[in-house]
């Protein structure tokens, strides 16, 4: 008899269950991650770290804005920026936990985030730049976490739905400072 154990279910067709659970009590020790995962996990957590990395980026990123936002109209603006900072560490949070659910380390050493980081930090002495700026790093994040739901597609639902979360609050995040600019 075959181990179907840890093969995709099919129309119909159940895993066995006594292996599914033989194989859940000898591997306890890796947690949520199971034989069947589909993905190279290195890969996986490499791209999440750089996803991370982005993250903190942004973070510092719109909380220096927030602090040295200028000018008239600042006030709204700059707390448009400590908002946005917030949900990106949330953001960084939601990453640091997959990361580690995958038996990954999540990295956020500060010597090399921005190399690691899509996005740049870039900082400016006019509100006009700084919303640009932000504007920018947003269409940026826009399109790697569209790239890395691809990438996780059908293969690790849970990663791909955190994903899209952080994916929507990014596009959500562009249209915000796209408004500031009109």
């Amino acid at each position: 008899m075959p181990n179907t154990a840890h093969a995709p279910l099919r129309a119909g067709v159940m895993p066995d269950v006594r292996s599914i659970r033989e194989h859940a009590r000898q591997s306890v020790s890796d947690g949520a991650v199971t034989l069947d995962y589909p993905l190279d996990r290195a890969q996986a957590i490499a791209l999440l770290n750089a996803a991370l990395a982005t993250e903190l980026v942004c973070v510092m990123r719109y909380r220096q804005h927030h602090f040295v936002a200028r000018g008239l109209n600042s006030e709204p603006v700059a707390a448009e920026f400590l908002a946005h900072s917030n949900e990106e560490l949330g953001h960084a949070d939601l990453l640091s936990r997959r990361i580690v659910q995958l038996g990954g380390t999540p990295d956020w050493a500060p010597d090399s985030l921005e190399d690691r980081s899509h996005a740049e930090y870039r900082t400016a002495s006019d509100l006009e730049t700084l919303i640009r700026e932000n504007l920018i790093a947003e269409r940026i994040a826009v399109e790697s976490y569209r790239a890395m739901v691809h990438f996780f597609g059908d293969q690790d639902s849970t990663t791909r739905s955190m994903l899209e979360g952080i994916l929507a609050t990014e596009e959500e995040h562009a249209d915000e400072l796209a408004d500031l600019l009109a």
